[in-house]
């Protein structure tokens, strides 16, 4: 349940621009915080007006002369390449201008509006599958005191792990992101590649997945590596490391990583 303290005095006029994966999943929450955007703005119309009709009497557009000018927060999700053009593309208005990218600085957005501000959830986000965004920490950043607030309140309307950082912090969280999450996944998709590749199913690997997953809720994710490269299981590695030899892009991957583990757990220089 999210805390009232803190929360908004009064509804905030939100226009959200970009349609994708990110701008769905926090529009959608934010309407279920009884507080939806007036306005999805996108590129592409058919996107905006998808959007929209998910969000009580949102209205969408694809005009840059039809963006609502009286918005109290103007929210970018859009790509990160696309930040700067499309902050570029919108005249200036009273309103904030805050993105969501964890990789951009928050002065992109400085030359083209006088208050800005990030507002990054730091979570994958996919358009047709729900999150639960009242555990997903929200990273706040601005140019002023006020806007850090206005931005606060919004964030704890949808989430209960509001905090505040720099722009250098929020890029190592990125950074870190990337290693955890896209690294990740990219090794689930070689483990199902390769379990095809010999007749087994893909989703074999779906339990040891999920308590891996487990593990790292409950204690370091030093503490719960396991695995043959932690041993240092000369053996197994070989015997691996042979069986990939037909695939050595794949072998690669497989001798860096037990390299860095071998390192992380190995006797420790004197």
């Amino acid at each position: 349940m999210i805390d009232p303290v803190g929360l908004p005095d009064t509804f905030v006029r939100i226009v959200l621009v970009g349609s994708g994966n990110l701008a769905t999943q926090t529009a959608l929450a934010l309407s279920e915080a009884a507080n939806p955007p007036v306005q999805v703005w996108s590129r592409n119309a058919e996107h905006a007006e998808r959007l929209a009709s998910m969000l009580p009497g949102a209205t969408a557009t694809d005009r840059t002369e039809e963006l609502l000018c009286d918005a109290d927060l103007y929210l970018l999700a859009v790509s990160d390449h696309a930040l700067e053009s499309v902050a570029a593309t919108f005249p200036p208005t009273s309103g904030i201008w805050a993105h969501t990218a964890g990789s951009m600085p928050m002065d992109t957005l400085r030359p083209y509006h006088a208050q800005i501000g990030v507002f990054y959830p730091l979570q994958t986000f996919s358009r047709e599958r729900r999150v639960d965004y009242s555990s997903i920490p929200i990273y706040i950043e601005g140019n002023d005191e006020s806007v850090v607030r206005l931005l606060e309140s919004v964030a704890r309307l949808i989430s209960r792990n509001v905090l505040r950082c720099t722009s250098e912090q929020r890029l190592y969280l990125h950074l870190a992101a990337v290693f955890a999450c896209n690294f990740t996944n990219h090794l689930y998709a070689l483990s199902e590649q390769m379990l095809a590749a010999h007749s087994l199913p893909p989703r074999s690997l779906a339990p040891l997945i999920a308590e891996t997953a487990a593990k790292v809720q409950e204690m370091s994710a030093t503490e719960a590596q396991t695995g043959p490269a932690k041993r240092d299981d000369t053996n197994t590695l070989q015997k691996h490391l042979g069986l990939l030899n037909p695939y050595p892009d794949w072998q690669e991957i497989y001798r860096i990583l037990s390299d860095s583990i071998r390192k992380m757990y190995g006797p420790k220089e004197q």
